[in-house]
């Protein structure tokens, strides 16, 4: 099956900046997270964006791909070259075979980044709104105490690879149609490293690093809504070499509540009201989630009216106002009536209690009226 264009899978043009490429993976990664989206298919689109995202990231695999396609990018096969790029160690190494090398190798001690994290955070609908602090427990990776990272036995210490010379590269001649040509592979003695650690630390392995919870300390800010995170700066996985931390994103989703519906900063809720707090009307009091309000209730006042309270929503994440709450009242019919509450609405209806003053109520029951005698 043929992969879909990369820049398709993004939602974005070919010529697009590396901060649109760089928004539109994160907008795709939140939708299709597999802790937050339950679909079937949502896991491939995950990893289909991150794939694409991997490519068109890095300025050099991007330029390949733009090149040669799924192959540049170290997809399934490669035309006229046989079995495909796979069989020549990587696409680097086909452009080292014919172009005699000249490629950039990268330095294996060279500082580089750690990897980002991602934890998902729950909260009550009332904390979303207020905002909260709050400390959490993330596993991660922490330099190794016992060899301070390096990964050698404490007293020991690592030694240049003499297979490559410390490059992380091997170099094989070969001989081909165009000449006397390099390819060039990571190094198997050393894995790419440039060094070998004769005794390995015990605690560790020689990875230079262990898994500990840490403790984070996490300010979540008022009006926070389902699927924004939160990023925590040099939080994620420590850098090697000396490169800096990467970064911890906290997920946010929020439990649903039994009376409110939020809606960006606005929150909804039905008012039940009884026949007579509508037509004669009343003053109730109106649960928000900043306290009990009175609302006013006019007399003659239909189901489905919708008032609303200013201020009484969500604040807004960023600081621009604060949402409002909105009330749809909703009246009750009684289901079960006593033989005197009975005999006053028969009295009711006797009298004209089907007469509406309302000219637009009027409307409606004489369309009632003409349907059932079926003018």
């Amino acid at each position: 099956m043929s992969k879909q264009d990369y820049y398709d899978v993004l939602g974005v043009d070919k010529g697009a900046s590396k901060e649109e490429i760089k928004k539109s993976y994160r907008k795709l990664a939140r939708k299709y997270h597999p802790d937050v989206n339950k679909e079937a298919d949502a896991e491939d689109k995950f990893k289909e964006a991150k794939e694409a995202y991997e490519v068109l990231s890095d300025e050099q695999k991007r330029a390949q791909y733009d090149q040669f396609g799924h192959a540049g990018a170290g997809g399934q096969g490669f035309g006229g070259f046989g079995g495909g790029a796979q069989d020549f160690g990587g696409f680097g190494d086909i452009f080292d075979m014919f172009f005699g090398g000249g490629g950039r190798s990268r330095d294996p001690n060279a500082p580089k980044q750690g990897a980002d994290l991602q934890y998902t955070m729950v909260l009550d609908f009332e904390e979303a709104i207020f905002g909260k602090e709050t400390d959490i427990n993330i596993p991660r990776e922490e330099s190794c105490d016992t060899c301070s990272g390096s990964g050698a036995k404490p007293g020991t210490s690592a030694e240049t690879c003499s297979h490559c010379s410390g490059s992380g590269q091997l170099n094989q001649e070969q001989n081909t149609p165009f000449g006397r040509v390099v390819n060039r592979r990571v190094c198997h003695h050393c894995n790419g490293s440039g060094k070998i650690i004769p005794e390995k630390c015990n605690t560790c392995g020689g990875a230079g690093k262990v898994k500990r919870n840490k403790q984070i300390h996490i300010n979540i800010p008022a009006g926070i809504d389902e699927g924004q995170q939160i990023r925590v700066t040099g939080k994620g996985e420590p850098g090697r070499n000396g490169g800096p931390a990467g970064d911890l994103f906290v997920l946010i989703q929020i439990r649903q509540h039994d009376f409110f519906v939020r809606e960006g900063d606005h929150i909804f809720c039905e008012l039940p009201l009884t026949i007579s707090q509508a037509a004669l009307g009343d003053e109730v009091e109106v649960p928000t989630v900043h306290g009990k309000v009175k609302l006013k209730i006019p007399a003659g006042t239909q189901t489905g009216k919708t008032f609303r309270i200013r201020g009484k929503g969500v604040p807004n994440v960023r600081g621009r106002g604060q949402g409002d709450q909105h009330i749809k009242v909703k009246v009750m019919t009684p289901t079960q009536l006593t033989d005197r509450q009975k005999e006053l609405l028969r009295e009711f209806n006797e009298i004209g209690g089907n007469d509406s003053t309302d000219e637009q109520d009027g409307n409606i029951f004489q369309k009632f009226k003409k349907a059932f005698k079926g003018e």
